[in-house]
């Protein structure tokens, strides 16, 4: 493939936000700035695929760079994002006739697994229409569950927010408990626990490991109820409260949703989760005499909370989107960017990654399960080699603007791009 290759180049987010999403759309602004001779303009889709789909592009060249500069303290996404499933062949050829209308020769997508399986295959139709396109996927999830990248930019910020909450419920907790109090956190975690897993580092490393939480439950091990009383039963026996932390997606033996809602689905087809705190509230209630049982879910806040963005989240964020430019520059298409971390050990002194790229094809529509080897033989807690792969990504704090008292966040001008083509019914 020739290195040679003049147009424009077109940036979407997808999928739900992560802390440092626009951190990676930053690092793809910046670095696309210095290829003027390859890159003629920088274009924003405004939600995702669907919105290349109406032909809704911005011009991000025109954001000032004090703007630009602002994207990485700030949550959310920039440029909107969808959960839009492209299925219909016409859809495909939709993006292609746009994409030929703006001569747009460089398309990177941020997203997760269901946004690169989207890329992979606007890649292939691209090969076979014989469309000079290069695509490159910026990884982005803070399930951590897209598979060959050591981590995912997101996970970081998302766990440090996680295991923050938790010792600041665990000391509200510690203040009413008296041996009879069970606090469970539910946290987002759909197919895997790396989120729920994340929330071991709350536990003080010169303490006993009697910190909350006391019991971390992980969809890759199916709920064994009685085990679950036993282990309540046990803590508070030696604690003043319980601490359980729940992915949403947990399992019981058969296979199913703890407390999900089998008649909601979302545009991919998933069930609707959020129940597994509640269900487990009441289950404590009904079997232990005398203990009160509460749960809280964190919800969105997990994708959203700019006070607990790890230094080093932002940063890997903001070098994944540099490296997706220059590995498009560079003539390579069809690749997901990914972090591949040189300390094997693990212990933060000599932390550093570096990034690769893996086709897309490797990483559409997998999954990268939490390790077996990093769970506990109760099946309800995480081992010691995982807290020293999780600690380093949470190091650093962001500096945010304050305007009155409040966190100031930037806001993109979108100045849009005529359309050059007819309306598009998505619904058709």
């Amino acid at each position: 493939m020739s290195q040679e290759l003049s147009g424009n180049l077109l940036v979407a987010q997808s999928g739900g936000p992560t802390p440092v999403i626009n951190a990676s759309l930053a690092g793809v602004i910046t670095e696309a700035l210095q290829y003027e001779d390859n890159i003629v303009e920088i274009y924003g889709g405004l939600n995702g695929i669907q919105g290349i789909l109406n032909e809704q592009l911005v011009d991000l060249a025109a954001e000032s760079q004090q703007t630009v500069r602002a994207l990485r303290q700030t949550p959310g996404a920039a440029l909107g994002t969808c959960r839009y499933k492209v299925k219909k062949q016409q859809d495909f050829d939709r993006i292609l006739e746009v994409f030929a209308a703006h001569d747009i020769r460089y398309f990177l997508y941020i997203g997760g697994n269901d946004s690169q399986d989207t890329a992979a295959k606007i890649n292939a139709l691209a090969v076979e229409r014989g469309y000079a396109l290069r695509v490159i996927g910026v990884p982005k999830t803070i399930d951590n569950d897209l598979p060959v990248t050591d981590h995912c930019p997101g996970y970081g910020s998302a766990v440090k927010h996680i295991a923050a909450t938790v010792r600041e419920m665990a000391l509200d907790n510690s203040a009413i408990g008296q041996h009879d109090f069970v606090s469970i956190l539910e946290v987002m975690g759909r197919s895997t626990g790396w989120l729920a897993a994340g929330s071991v580092l709350a536990k003080r490393r010169n303490a006993l490991l009697d910190d909350a939480p006391h019991i971390i439950l992980l969809p890759e091990e199916r709920f064994n109820q009685q085990a679950f009383i036993e282990g309540v039963q046990a803590v508070l026996r030696k604690q003043k409260y319980c601490f359980v932390v729940v992915s949403e997606g947990l399992l019981d033996p058969e296979g199913n949703f703890l407390g999900a809602d089998a008649t909601r689905v979302d545009a991919f087809g998933h069930a609707v989760l959020g129940g597994a705190g509640e269900y487990l509230r009441a289950l404590v209630e009904q079997n232990i005499a005398g203990v009160r049982a509460r749960s809280a879910k964190l919800g969105i806040s997990q994708r959203v909370a700019a006070h607990h963005i790890s230094q080093t989240d932002s940063d890997e964020a903001f070098l994944a989107g540099k490296a997706a430019v220059q590995a498009a520059i560079a003539g390579e298409t069809g690749k997901m960017v990914v972090l591949v971390r040189e300390d094997k050990d693990g212990n933060g002194a000599s932390y550093a990654t570096r990034t690769s790229l893996t086709p897309l094809d490797e990483v559409a529509n997998n999954v990268k399960l939490f390790p077996a080897a990093w769970i506990g033989e109760d099946k309800m807690s995480v081992g010691y080699q995982f807290s020293k792969y999780v600690y380093p990504l949470i190091q650093g704090e962001m500096p945010l603007a304050y305007a009155d008292g409040l966190p100031k966040f930037a806001q993109l001008i979108a100045e849009r791009i005529a359309r050059k083509l007819d309306a598009y019914d998505v619904t058709k």
